[in-house]
């Protein structure tokens, strides 16, 4: 009996979290024969341990806003055909200090304020009662941002991927090397003619020699799911302190007086990485995080007092007593001091791609265009 000929793909994808499945997507658009190798079982990382807060608002200025202004509407017109539902759409970010208003209305003067307005206090307390703190000045308000719960909306697009666009899945399986044509891998020999890398937070495996020269370190974040508050979310809620971290505010010179009174005010959020992002589940409960901590491998152990940090700048920023925790996670993901990503090239047939900015869900699918226009020589973005 002849043995069947062994499958060979176009294109094989290292890693099934939000990145890897953003290029195995628009690689089974330009009608590419597509395998994704996956070592877990199903998606247990950074791609399901965040927001699914899908951001536009506050990239950093040029590429990464662009890419994340093509991701949103990739997410926008693939979610309804995958059965994802966008939870909420929108951002308020609160103002509570009139440093925070003045980086407001210098983002507002800038080719990033589409779909973005000001509302003061009196605005903001008329229409969001619930949410606007007694101190609050206003909110930065946008319509172009908006949300998945990742950890059903990851398998959901894997799913879809798979029995409607013709991807290939091999899950549990190890990859240990990707030199096409051969990638080779736990099961065997894949056949693929161009291999994309998307290795997350694992510097080892794959080209690790690469991966350090971007002086890549590791994040640790910890985030909550409190109950129900009972009413519905409006949109995604931020606070003062996100202006000093999405670079899109942050790089601004009004930020800098508003930096200088946090780190007077808010030393220890600042010390934790504390800023606030608030989402509502479909259940109604909310997930709120997040801190961050940096290092080479951070440690396991979430400290209390960054929980306690959440938990406070959720109070501050929407005058609500926080409701009770259900449950708790922490997150690592990759970064490093000088990009929100990189695509890098080891081989001719092989990208090697990481987001090193927490930034996934809001980039994946315009980093891999670009990704894939280099690849295969198609027209698209240029990467960094």
């Amino acid at each position: 009996m002849t043995p069947s000929p062994r499958p060979v793909y176009d294109l094989a994808v290292i890693g099934a979290g939000i990145i890897g499945l953003a290029h195995a997507y628009v690689a089974a658009r330009l009608g590419k024969r597509v395998v994704v190798i996956e070592r877990s079982v199903r998606a247990n990382g950074a791609s399901i341990r965040n927001f699914g807060f899908v951001t536009v608002t506050g990239q950093a200025r040029g590429q990464s806003w662009r890419l994340a202004s093509r991701t949103r509407d990739v997410w926008a017109e693939i979610a309804p055909q995958a059965d994802i539902a966008v939870e909420h759409t929108g951002l308020l970010l609160t103002l509570r200090r009139p440093e925070a208003v003045a980086v407001a209305d210098a983002f507002l003067q800038t080719e990033m304020a589409a779909g973005c307005d000001l509302l003061d206090g009196a605005a903001f307390r008329k229409l969001h009662p619930q949410i606007a703190a007694p101190d609050s000045l206003g909110a930065l308000r946008s319509t172009r941002d908006l949300r998945v719960e990742s950890r059903t909306a990851l398998p959901k697009l894997a799913a879809w991927l798979e029995a409607e666009m013709g991807v290939a899945f091999l899950n549990a399986t190890a990859a240990y090397s990707a030199q096409p044509p051969e990638i080779a891998t736990s099961r065997g020999l894949v056949a693929a003619g161009a291999c994309v890398v998307c290795p997350g937070d694992d510097f080892a495996t794959l080209y690790p020699e690469r991966i350090a020269a971007y002086q890549v370190q590791r994040c640790r974040l910890s985030m909550l799911r409190l109950a129900a508050p009972g009413f519905a979310w409006p949109a995604s809620v931020m606070s003062d302190l996100s202006l000093t971290r999405y670079e899109g505010y942050a790089a601004l010179p009004q930020a800098e007086a508003l930096r200088a009174r946090l780190k007077v005010e808010q030393a220890t959020h600042l010390a934790h990485g504390v800023h606030l992002i608030a989402v509502q589940s479909a259940d109604g409960s909310l997930v709120v995080g997040d801190s961050h901590h940096y290092g080479d491998q951070p440690w396991p152990f979430a400290p209390a007092e960054a929980e306690a940090m959440i938990l406070d700048e959720f109070e501050n920023a929407t005058g609500l007593a926080p409701p009770p925790v259900v449950e708790r996670w922490t997150g690592d993901y990759a970064t490093a001091p000088d990009r929100t990503f990189f695509i890098d090239a080891p081989d001719p047939a092989v990208r090697l791609v990481m987001v090193t900015s927490g930034t996934g869900a809001s980039t994946a699918f315009g980093i891999a265009e670009t990704t894939l226009s280099d690849l295969f020589q198609t027209p698209g973005d240029t990467a960094p």
